[in-house]
């Protein structure tokens, strides 16, 4: 589940960041999240493959594993806010 939920997050977070692109009202945070989740998605993948190998199935569908999903995706969120906030704080003091 953690697999899917971050790896929809990736798509949509860079769907979102190539229309910023497309208007020019992109920023450096955006694309960090955007990297945040393809390199969960990636880091699950290689989860999955070593479930494999280990004879277990490759998607957990289990609620804890959804609940971690949601976690990751909550921390990458934070991420962001916290990495705009210091940008717009930056933006200010070389304003000054």
């Amino acid at each position: 589940m953690c697999l899917i939920m971050t790896f929809i997050a990736a798509i949509i977070t860079t769907i979102i960041w190539c229309i910023a692109e497309k208007n020019k009202c992109a920023n450096k945070s955006l694309l960090t999240l955007v990297f945040m989740y393809w390199a969960a998605s990636l880091m699950w993948c290689v989860d999955g493959f070593t479930a494999i190998m280990e004879g277990e199935s490759f998607f957990d569908i289990s609620m804890a594993d959804a609940i971690l999903g949601a976690i990751i995706i909550a921390s990458g969120a934070a991420a962001y806010g916290i990495l705009s906030i210091i940008g717009k704080m930056r933006k200010t003091v070389n304003a000054q």
